[in-house]
């Protein structure tokens, strides 16, 4: 009889942890910060693994909604926003996955469910917060595609070597103004509170769609203006980069943003790829 394998001092042999799976990993915080009394950020994230068209991936879906700070109900309309879209979405495109059935029609593209998604949220939001309005940037991930609707100014990054890409454009004045190369005369943080566009604001509501892929290594980094009107660029670069966990690196962010005076509710979801993860881009 062969005994087990053990070493000279008679201890059982200990073998390396198994490989850290390529797949992503998930951070989310939000935090009321240092001057509200309210925290009217609403977050929302999950994540899976489906088959999609005979290939398995992981499906996640990310949210992050601002109820505007002006209105007396933004909470109810960041909440209201969330729910209804991440309902739509899990119903529309992540059950349909589990009870395909090849003799039903195809369902709509992707880009249009997230559009029909963000006006769903809209609808919910004129009838839960009639007084309230809200942004919306919604992430769906498909392995390392992500699909994003946007409303607003909340917004989603592409964290990638070191450097920080923003890929929504703001629905704010102050974005607007300089794109007409005008500069505001007010203080920049009332000019970049001013929305033109968000959720609960009208009966229909304009949905920017965009695609990012998002290799190995990378992450996306999704926040409210809390947290980016807080932290400059540099700072929430080298956070990211010296976070050993997404989870950390939300909890550096958010510090750093309460540092800062932390005058707005913070939010931030990160989902960073795991290295070992093919990628196309």
């Amino acid at each position: 009889m062969t005994d087990s394998p053990e070493n000279v001092d008679n201890q059982p042999t200990q073998l390396p942890p198994p490989p850290v799976p390529p797949g992503p990993a998930v951070g989310l915080l939000t935090d009321i910060g240092r001057v509200r009394t309210e925290n009217q950020d609403t977050v929302f994230a999950t994540c899976t693994v489906l088959e999609f068209a005979g290939t398995v991936e992981t499906a996640g879906l990310y949210i992050v909604a601002d109820g505007m700070g002006g209105h007396k109900q933004g909470a109810q309309a960041s909440q209201a926003a969330v729910r209804a879209a991440a309902a739509h979405i899990l119903q529309n495109i992540y059950l349909p996955e589990l009870y395909h059935n090849p003799a039903e029609p195809a369902a709509p593209p992707l880009n249009e469910l997230l559009v029909q998604a963000v006006e769903t949220a809209n609808t919910a939001v004129r009838k839960a917060a009639p007084e309230g309005g809200t942004t919306l940037t919604a992430v769906v991930m498909l392995g390392h595609s992500a699909y994003i609707a946007h409303v607003g100014d909340s917004r989603a990054y592409l964290f990638k070597e070191g450097v920080l890409k923003q890929i929504t454009t703001d629905h704010s004045l102050a974005r607007r103004m300089e794109e007409l190369g005008h500069v505001s005369s007010g203080k920049p943080a009332e000019s970049r509170n001013v929305l033109y566009r968000a959720l609960g604001q009208s009966d229909t509501v304009e949905v920017d769609i965009h695609f990012q892929n998002i290799p190995h290594a990378a992450s996306l980094v999704l926040c409210s203006d809390g947290l980016w009107g807080a932290v400059h660029q540099p700072d929430m670069e080298a956070i990211l980069q010296q976070a050993a966990t997404p989870q950390e690196a939300c909890q550096r962010l958010v510090n750093k943003a309460n540092e800062n005076g932390g005058e707005d509710n913070i939010s931030v979801i990160i989902v960073t790829m795991g290295e070992g993860a093919p990628s196309t881009g």
